[in-house]
């Protein structure tokens, strides 16, 4: 039996001490006792969660609990309506359907739907982590009555028992739950940031700011790129002005990104190249963004969990996903503190292993090195070419040096391949596809961009699927899907069961990308809060995958400055 369940009515506003109406309830969703009010919700949260253990059902949890957590009231388990609805919806095909809570009763009394009010919207691509799609996570902003969340409550709880797998469906809904919880701490308690240490950066990356135009440094990277091409007027920033300028120079080229450009034999590249850094530094976080998001010594990014198709979290703001390494020098721990930096390595390929039932990629997926043993295994040692293979088949590459590397793979390893290979022509027939506990992939029609999915170059980034593209670009799109939603969810396991650990410690968490935490804690704690973090890695295998093979090691470190975690 699990713990008991209280709904609570949405709508208390934004005060940190404000009432609310609550409903205490069975498994089911039905009714254990009559509805009763509270005059300070936050008072009566913190004293039942000192009493026993309670789950808490909301409209939304980015509504209901920052205002619970400005109050230093934690909750331990929750169960939001909204994110919650998204993943059945996606689970019966209608992804993107709306879920706001007016939504989903209005589809329970069979009369038309509204749609959800229009988001919040999330740091675009190259801010924060890229999206696959464009529709963007929800803010609700409704209010319900306390029987429509009781009665969305039920209706879930039955279309939860009906899915094919209830149990790992259920594991996907608890940990999406527990993150979104996470989330709104980690928002509160924010990363350390000394604003000192990252304006000396600047300083010495790209000189003093100026009152009007770019700072010395990209002022004088232009007139080098400019003298370069032998013109004036040339914008480095803009990829259209600077593909032309190599199309008039002799050098036909798709694109500006840096890997293209680093195969470009061409006086300009180098400081173009050098440009771009700097220039993305200075708009993503030059002195505009310290002075709006560094506040009392603290980053302190608004998460939003399941935010991008595949389960990995986005942010609002602030770019909080993507901190260039040189800007992480200002991250600093408090005094008398340390930051444990826990980094899942080789974590797709070691998920390939353990949801394809691949008996020869499991016993490879033993070791610290995957790589490496399946260079000895099968690549006659060659690591590169087998991370070439594996990242290939993962990511649809078909091309190049991937060939003949496929080609031992797809023999030595042929229930693997065929894990990826099966959900690639599901894609491709503009069929729906799941994570191993039931994510479910958007469907054909949808508007897809090209970088929801992050793929590293050497898997053949050119290959990935532009906007609108169909069939192959879709099968490249659902096999990695089926991969990459599968190790977020056992990154968001992790973390919930890092969160449960780490109760009644002083240690924070205060930060996560992908499958990368980050524990901000006193020093003496430090040990402790290592041998958390690796349990609770133990652990999300375990729960996910059972008793197999695979190992799922971290690199952990324990550092003063988060730019010094290996």
């Amino acid at each position: 039996m699990g713990p008991p369940l209280i709904a609570v009515q949405e709508g208390l506003g934004p005060a940190t001490h404000g009432g609310g109406r609550l409903q205490p309830l069975l498994a089911d969703g039905s009714a254990a006792g009559p509805a009763f009010d509270v005059p300070d919700l936050a008072v009566f949260v913190k004293e039942r969660e000192a009493a026993e253990p309670v789950r808490w059902v909301w409209a939304a949890t980015a509504e209901i609990y920052p205002p619970l957590v400005r109050a230093g009231v934690r909750v331990r388990r929750g169960h939001d309506l909204e994110l919650t609805e998204a993943l059945l919806q996606g689970y019966a095909g209608r992804w993107g359907a709306p879920r706001a809570l007016p939504a989903v009763l209005a589809r329970l009394d069979g009369g038309p739907v509204p749609a959800d009010p229009p988001p919040h919207q999330p740091d675009p691509p190259g801010l924060s982590q890229g999206f696959l799609f464009d529709t963007g996570p929800r803010q609700s902003g409704s209010s319900a009555a306390l029987a429509d969340v009781v009665r969305a409550y039920a209706d879930q709880q039955a279309r939860l028992s009906a899915v094919d797998a209830p149990g790992r469906f259920r594991l996907l809904v608890a940990a999406e739950n527990a993150g979104a919880l996470l989330g709104v701490e980690m928002g509160h308690a924010g990363l350390p940031w000394r604003a000192d240490i990252h304006n000396e950066l600047l300083r010495d990356m790209l000189g003093a700011p100026q009152p009007v135009g770019p700072p010395r440094r990209l002022a004088s990277l232009t007139a080098e790129i400019n003298d370069a091409f032998g013109v004036r007027g040339l914008h480095p920033d803009s990829p259209a002005e600077v593909v032309k300028a190599f199309a008039r120079a002799g050098v036909e080229i798709p694109n500006t990104r840096a890997w293209v450009l680093k195969n470009v034999d061409h006086p300009a590249v180098k400081p173009l190249l050098e440009y771009k850094e700097l220039y993305r530094i200075w708009t993503a976080h030059g002195w505009s963004w310290l002075d709006a998001w560094v506040v009392g010594g603290r980053f302190r990014a608004e998460f939003v969990p399941g935010g991008v198709v595949s389960g990995r979290w986005a942010t609002r703001g602030g770019g909080a996903l993507q901190v260039p390494k040189v800007v992480r020098r200002a991250v600093v721990a408090d005094e008398g503190w340390r930051f444990v930096v826990a980094d899942a390595g080789q974590l797709e390929p070691r998920v390939l292993a353990a949801v394809s039932g691949d008996a020869r990629l499991a016993a490879a997926a033993k070791a610290g090195d995957l790589y490496a043993a399946l260079a000895t295994d099968s690549f006659d040692g060659d690591r590169a070419k087998a991370k070439i293979a594996l990242l290939g088949a993962m990511y649809g590459q078909t091309g190049g040096a991937a060939i003949p590397a496929l080609a031992v793979l797809r023999q030595r390893y042929p229930t693997a391949f065929e894990y990826v290979e099966s959900a690639a022509r599901t894609g491709e027939a503009g069929g729906l596809v799941r994570s191993w506990l039931g994510r479910t992939c958007p469907p054909a029609s949808s508007s897809w961009r090209d970088n929801g999915l992050d793929p590293p170059e050497e898997a053949g980034s050119a290959e990935l699927p532009q906007g609108g593209a169909t069939g192959r670009a879709r099968g490249r799109f659902t096999r990695n899907f089926v991969i990459q939603a599968t190790a977020a969810e056992w990154a968001l396991v992790l973390l919930a069961s890092l969160r449960t650990a780490l109760e009644g410690t002083k240690a924070e968490l205060v930060f996560f990308v992908h499958d990368e935490v980050v524990v901000h804690c006193p020093e003496p704690e430090a040990p402790t809060v290592v041998a958390a973090v690796q349990q609770a890695a133990a652990e999300a295998g375990r729960l996910l995958f059972g008793a197999t093979e695979v190992r799922f090691p971290l690199d952990v470190s324990v550092v003063e400055c988060y730019a010094d975690a290996k």
